[in-house]
């Protein structure tokens, strides 16, 4: 059987958990996930579990922040005066926003904290600090 190689462009079946069991993200449902092995497209923990799998292999791969989406960046959290936002803009805590820079390019954001004064937003990615586990299930590969 041919074995997934850097390169190579595959699809997988994936259930994504936190360390709590909580799913954050299925492919149940949808299409396979397609991706190039070793282009960056997916995170690294995950990239890397890949080659040596053949078609129709299962594994549970654990992916730990680092390798994930990275710790948490306090820069990346920033205090907005609250008469900046526009009073159409829901600002309830958990909120999800997106800011665009002075570069034109779109941020995805989280309202984490409202007082009288300010709006603090945090730009980091929801599941930075996580540590990852993904039941995957190669369906397919196209070779390089």
């Amino acid at each position: 059987m041919t074995q997934v190689k850097t390169g190579d462009t595959v699809r997988i079946h994936y259930t994504g958990t936190l360390t709590n069991g909580d799913t954050f993200d299925s492919s149940a449902g949808r299409d396979p996930l397609e991706f190039q092995v070793g282009s960056g497209q997916i995170i690294p923990g995950l990239d890397a579990a890949m080659p040596g799998m053949e078609v129709g292999d299962k594994k549970v791969v654990e992916v730990p922040s680092a390798q994930a989406y990275g710790d948490p960046d306090p820069n990346a959290r920033q205090a907005i005066p609250r008469e900046q936002v526009p009073a159409d803009i829901p600002t309830e805590p958990g909120t999800q926003l997106q800011m665009q820079t002075p570069q034109g390019q779109v941020v995805p954001v989280t309202v984490v904290e409202v007082t009288d004064e300010q709006i603090t937003l945090d730009a980091n990615h929801p599941l930075a600090g996580k540590d990852l586990t993904f039941d995957i299930e190669l369906v397919e590969i196209k070779a390089a």
